[in-house]
């Protein structure tokens, strides 16, 4: 029975926001234009659960991944369906979510079409951009470093116009703001630790 005056929405995922706020609070940022998205996300997550779900119309947190080849010389890249510029996979958090990367993780794995992508649950970047959702908010994007198997062929999905390849000193045209910047990241988290199946 619902309650008059109280709009029903998706179920609030309290693990999810609990990850999020113990993520960042506990990640040492990668620049200082990253220092900045992680303080203001941080205040953002204060608004509880909501922050996760783009119910949030003042802005939400969402998780992709920078995915590399088993060589570490390749990047995936997707042509994205809605603002048709190359970037990143990732996307909205989605209720069955339990921790941040593992959003990443299904983000990535979904709109790659690869198995046993492998992810470092420390962080790369966090950025905050504006976006059309609920008419017009902000994404919190909590990006991750992924790692494919050897061999990995991915295959486009319905969020996509294209997929590829691409080596890091030849990003293809036109490129998101803000891709460039996560490749130095991302292969320092290659070299720092054997990348996870599971978050």
């Amino acid at each position: 029975m619902l309650t008059p005056g109280v709009v029903e929405g998706p179920p609030l995922n309290v693990e999810l926001h609990a990850d999020a706020l113990a993520v960042l609070r506990g990640w040492t940022p990668t620049s200082p234009e990253a220092a900045t998205a992680r303080d203001r996300t941080l205040d953002l997550l204060a608004a509880g659960p909501l922050a996760m779900s783009r119910e949030h119309r003042a802005g939400h947190v969402t998780a992709s991944a920078l995915v590399l080849d088993a060589t570490g010389t390749r990047v995936l890249l997707c042509l994205h369906g809605k603002f048709h510029r190359w970037v990143q996979l990732g996307g909205h958090c989605e209720p069955g979510d339990r921790t941040l990367a593992g959003a990443a993780l299904r983000e990535a794995t979904e709109e790659s079409g690869i198995a046993g992508l492998r992810i470092d649950p420390v962080p790369i970047d966090v950025d905050i951009h504006a976006v059309g959702c609920q008419g017009g908010s902000f994404h919190h994007d909590v990006r991750f470093a992924v790692l494919a198997p050897p061999g990995a062929v991915g295959a486009v999905s319905d969020e996509s116009e294209d997929l590829g390849w691409f080596p890091p000193d030849r990003l293809p045209e036109p490129l998101a703001g803000g891709t460039t910047k996560l490749i130095p990241p991302a292969l320092a988290a290659l070299r720092r630790a054997p990348l996870r199946p599971v978050p």
